[in-house]
């Protein structure tokens, strides 16, 4: 059997070292790459395949935090994702699962981290059950700031309709679609549809800058 490819995100070099020392003792376990920043993080994972992420949830003096990076890392890789965090926290707790992570530990209990990297990956489902509906929750308490109009409209939008098969497929005239989109983007706080759709898809979390 293959062992567990394990890549960490940590902005310690120093911690990054004595984790992987602790984590290489385990024959199951591999550490097949290392980053400090949010923007290797990203990079490296595009590139490699991984298993889990060990994912630092402060990455301070980085473009985007581990709760951020969470969220655009799930946009390139399928790897189970555990966040590290040195602070006992329960906002950032709730942060990390709805940002997808299949554990949350605090830095002190590394030791369990052997058993929650084996965890992730041969006993997902029951997790999997629960991350699926906390982001199904989480995008409805998105949505019910629209209208049941207005919520017809995205769901289109998300499904990647443009704006005249928008119209055309509901029947409705140029100036009450342009009204709806206006009153639904204001809701949401952005400034256009793509911001909308990736709001939600990022479950309210994090808006990438353009």
């Amino acid at each position: 059997m293959s062992p567990i490819k394990v890549f960490i995100v940590e902005d310690d070099e120093d911690w990054i070292k004595a984790l992987s020392s602790f984590l290489n003792r385990e024959a199951d376990l591999l550490i097949v790459g290392t980053a400090t920043n949010s923007t290797d993080a990203l990079q490296i994972a595009k590139s490699i395949h991984i298993d889990v992420v060990l994912m630092d949830i402060q990455l301070e003096e980085s473009e985007y935090d581990g709760i951020q990076t969470a969220i655009l890392m799930h946009e390139h890789t399928q790897a189970k994702l555990i966040m590290l965090t040195s602070v006992n926290d329960e906002r950032s707790m709730t942060q990390a699962f709805t940002a997808g992570a299949v554990h949350y530990l605090e830095k002190t209990r590394y030791r369990e981290l052997p058993q929650a990297i084996r965890g992730a990956i041969h006993h997902p489902a029951p997790m999997e059950a629960l991350l699926k509906e906390l982001a199904r929750l989480k995008r409805e308490e998105q949505l019910q700031l629209l209208t049941p109009a207005e919520r017809e409209v995205f769901e289109l939008i998300e499904a990647g309709y443009t704006q005249s098969q928008i119209e055309k497929r509901l029947y409705k005239a140029e100036s009450t679609l342009k009204n709806q989109v206006n009153k639904m983007l204001k809701k949401f706080g952005v400034r256009s549809s793509k911001e909308a759709v990736e709001k939600v898809r990022r479950r309210g979390l994090f808006q990438k800058d353009e």
